[in-house]
């Protein structure tokens, strides 16, 4: 293990002391949404709510309800919308990114608690960024939607005092050789056995949440891949670790992501692969812009910067991820090559990108024959090819999950978009008068 692995940047981190933490229970409004301070642990995953309708805002317009994949938002006495369970939820977070009236709020954040790990010089807190936030970060400080800032948040995640700056998209390249492997085996196996086709993506907490709870019969065709980050957190704490030479007792795992969701996949009792908590606080896009503005750093007047190594090198394919049809995509290059021993002429298999719905297509793998694919945005639409496969309908190799519409990038954890919370004052005025309507009925 070489000197420059172990020694820490020499970039000068903040200094937090004069940042107030807030306590548990605060609830504090980040980047336009109401979030709840209060980092859970395993044992509280049962009965927990990440989000809530709060229904002194709510004005009953349905947008939320319309928005949810399950059914897990429905309508009360008085009009109002409310989870009436959390086992029914899928944390996406569309109803919160759809409510043109700022009512849906998080009822999860680790922010404080990620400021205290920051301040104790005993702590190693490591951070593990999704592809997705590079892309709307920016936003958050005035930029052009879509701007890439993946340089700036290495650099802001080292002044806010990050020790190491880990990237997902190192793991996000191993979910591509190790999904692309077991396609392979699958599909020259003729999906015999207890690998069943098609296969399908397993990266998303949404997906997999909605498999395991409405579709468990199909649970033998979800890939055996952990999502990125669930593989990143137990490497930081074992080979990191290793390389670094620090305590794995002594790491804390930040994961950095555009999603909701992923807090629910943090908390899952079997993300302990490393001997203790491979994620031990996961926050999204908003709550980092939060951060950054409390901490009082300058962010676009920062210097691009790279990764730490080790477990911060990555491919242009893992960038992928981040968009709906991109780990199909990737898994594909892998796995056309090594089923048809040829490199492809170009990398680039855009035909099975997709916006939204369903994608079916057809690539051509030479000493094999089509190998047949979807690529599936948004749960409703992804129930329909759950549906065929229960059937025994499909005739399809692999299939591509993301919950959110788009994929990642659209994700619940991403900055607001303005044009919906500046809902037409015509929408706000219908949805007060049935309010009004509803209360009067039910007197």
């Amino acid at each position: 293990m070489s000197e420059a692995i172990k020694k820490k940047s020499a970039i000068q981190s903040m200094d937090l002391s004069g940042v107030q933490v807030d306590a548990s229970g605060a609830v504090r409004k980040m980047e336009g949404v109401k979030n709840t301070i209060f980092a859970p642990g395993v044992n509280d995953l049962g009965n927990l709510y990440f989000l809530e309708v709060d229904h002194t805002l709510c004005q009953g317009c349905g947008e939320c309800a319309h928005h949810c994949p399950t059914g897990a938002i429905q309508e009360t006495e008085d009009g109002t919308r409310s989870i009436v369970d959390p086992a029914a939820c899928m944390n996406c977070g569309q109803c919160l990114t759809h409510c043109p009236y700022g009512a849906v709020t998080e009822r999860v954040s680790y922010v404080s608690e990620v400021f205290e790990k920051l301040k104790d010089p005993d702590t190693v807190v490591v951070t593990m960024t999704a592809p997705a936030v590079r892309y709307a970060l920016g936003e958050c400080f005035g930029m052009p939607m879509g701007t890439y800032v993946g340089g700036k948040v290495h650099s802001v995640l080292r002044r806010l005092g990050f020790d190491y700056i880990w990237d997902n998209e190192w793991t996000a390249d191993v979910t591509i050789m190790e999904e692309g492997t077991e396609l392979l085996e699958r599909v020259t196996q003729g999906g015999k056995g207890d690998k069943p086709l098609p296969q399908f993506t397993s990266c998303c907490p949404g997906w997999i949440k909605f498999c395991e709870s409405f579709y468990p019969d199909l649970i033998p065709h979800l890939s055996t891949c952990r999502s990125p980050v669930a593989m990143l957190g137990p490497l930081a704490k074992t080979y990191g670790a290793e390389q670094t030479g620090k305590d794995p007792k002594k790491i804390y795992t930040v994961s950095i992501m555009p999603c909701i969701a992923k807090k629910y996949e943090g908390l899952r009792p079997e993300m302990n692969a490393s001997g203790q908590r491979d994620i031990d606080a996961t926050i999204n896009t908003r709550e980092l812009a939060y951060m950054i503005k409390k901490a009082g750093i300058p962010f676009t007047s920062l210097p691009d910067e790279e990764p730490d190594p080790i477990l911060g090198m990555s491919t242009g394919a893992a960038t992928l991820f981040g968009t709906s049809g991109g780990v199909m995509e990737a898994a594909l290059r892998f796995a056309y090559e090594a089923i048809s021993g040829k490199t492809l002429v170009d990398p680039s298999i855009k035909a099975v990108r997709t916006g939204k719905g369903i994608n079916k297509v057809e690539v051509e793998v030479p000493g094999f024959g089509p190998v047949r694919i979807a690529v599936v945005s948004g749960l409703q639409n992804a129930a329909k090819l759950c549906e065929e496969v229960r059937a025994g309908t499909s005739n399809l190799h692999f299939i591509e999950v993301m919950t959110c519409p788009g994929g990642c990038v659209n994700g619940g954890g991403q900055p607001m978009d303005d044009s919906i919370l500046e809902a037409s004052l015509f929408k706000k005025m219908m949805a007060r008068v049935n309010k009004r309507f509803t209360l009067r009925k039910v007197a």
